[in-house]
């Protein structure tokens, strides 16, 4: 029998996880998420699917074999493959060289850890559905609803429960036996969510993601944190201090160069800007959102050549005219969520947070989770 495939490009896995590596090469197009013409979203990841079994080629974890049937059907729902066409950084390119990843890989990946490490199917099916509330670009939505502040990036967790009962999902969810009232409660799910600085599956997963896009980390490293990865009693944990504070140092580094850097605010401020904009001059209205990043960017784009200043605004966007963090000289300031983990970890036979073990781990949270904020202006 052919498969049927979703067209992505394959990429990177380790051996000796789901079906043997490499898988054999799909065939296919561009995304159906994705507006006609417009080339493949660059990712590494692909799915399979065949005999009501699923597998998805992810770039962190390798082949992961899905054949639950209500996994199956959300995965394949509309909320999920609209994951697909959403940036998880928002609109990061003219930034940062390859470094596209969508919420949809790192939805299936927060998934995946969660059963790896026996999570009840509960607690799993919450965290794939776990981002379906994230407009087109991310947080840089934040930026544009929130009177220009990033500091806290929770627009679409407000949003969230709203969102899915009006959706599909609640519809397959209840159809399968499950309370969706539960589901959509992340209180209820502490190996899926917790405030910072602990651990939980999202930023697991997305540290290790972006670790290695952004070349912080190897496969091979990526492997022995999950090795040395454990649950017990709804927490995280290292059983090795050592790889806990490597951990903690990437995501650290992570934190520093990409999540809060100055170009991530500059695009946080430049593209906010840009939909607002079209937001006031109704060029879009706040439903297009809820599509896709291309979609969203394309309804937009229609509207360059009658206007000066989106055309301006364009321009910053995409990194075309210089900028600068000067205090004294601005015209606008804006914060970013910092983030930094204290993980727990497993000391001769106890379970201890880093900072207890190494106390220049406290000082490093004390200073810098707190939001970074910075004062922008652009030559014109």
């Amino acid at each position: 029998m052919v498969p049927l495939v979703a067209k992505g490009d394959r990429g990177p896995g380790p051996k000796g996880q789901g079906e043997q590596w490499p898988l054999k090469p799909t065939v296919g197009g561009s995304s159906p998420c994705l507006p006609a013409g417009r080339p493949p979203r660059r990712t590494t990841s692909s799915t399979t699917f065949w005999n009501h079994t699923m597998i998805i080629n992810d770039r962190v974890y390798g082949s992961i074999k899905i054949t639950q049937p209500l996994i199956l059907e959300l995965i394949q729902s509309p909320s999920l493959q609209r994951l697909k066409g959403i940036d998880s950084a928002g609109y990061p390119d003219p930034f940062f060289t390859s470094s596209s990843r969508t919420r949809f890989e790192h939805s299936v990946g927060v998934f995946y850890l969660l059963r790896k490490y026996n999570a009840s199917l509960e607690e799993q099916i919450a965290g794939l559905i776990h981002d379906v509330s994230h407009t087109a670009l991310s947080h840089i939505t934040d930026y544009v609803f929130d009177e220009g502040s990033t500091a806290h990036q929770n627009y679409q967790d407000d949003i969230f429960q709203k969102y899915v009962r009006k959706s599909e999902l609640s519809t397959l969810i209840s159809r399968h036996g499950y309370n969706l009232e539960k589901i959509i409660d992340a209180n209820n799910f502490p190996l899926l969510e917790t405030e910072l600085p602990d651990l939980c599956a999202d930023r697991i997963d997305y540290s290790l993601r972006e670790g290695m896009i952004f070349k912080k980390i190897t496969l091979v490293e990526t492997r022995v944190f999950l090795k040395h990865l454990k649950s017990n009693d709804n927490h995280w944990f290292f059983d090795n201090t050592r790889i806990a504070q490597h951990f903690a140092d990437i995501y650290r580094e992570c934190n520093k160069d990409f999540w809060t850097g100055l170009k991530t605010a500059i695009m946080f401020v430049s593209v906010g800007e840009y939909i607002k904009h079209a937001l006031k001059e109704n060029y879009i209205s706040k439903s297009d959102l809820y599509t896709t990043d291309q979609l969203l960017l394309d309804k937009v784009a229609g509207h360059h050549n009658a206007d000066k200043k989106l055309r301006l605004l364009f321009d910053r966007m995409n990194n075309r005219i210089p900028y600068f963090n000067d205090p004294t000289n601005y015209e606008t300031s804006i914060e970013i969520k910092s983030r930094i983990i204290d993980p727990l970890c497993m000391q001769n036979g106890d379970l201890k947070r880093l900072s207890e073990i190494n106390p220049d781990w406290g000082q490093v949270i004390a200073t810098e989770l707190k939001p970074q904020k910075y004062f922008i202006r652009f030559e014109k």
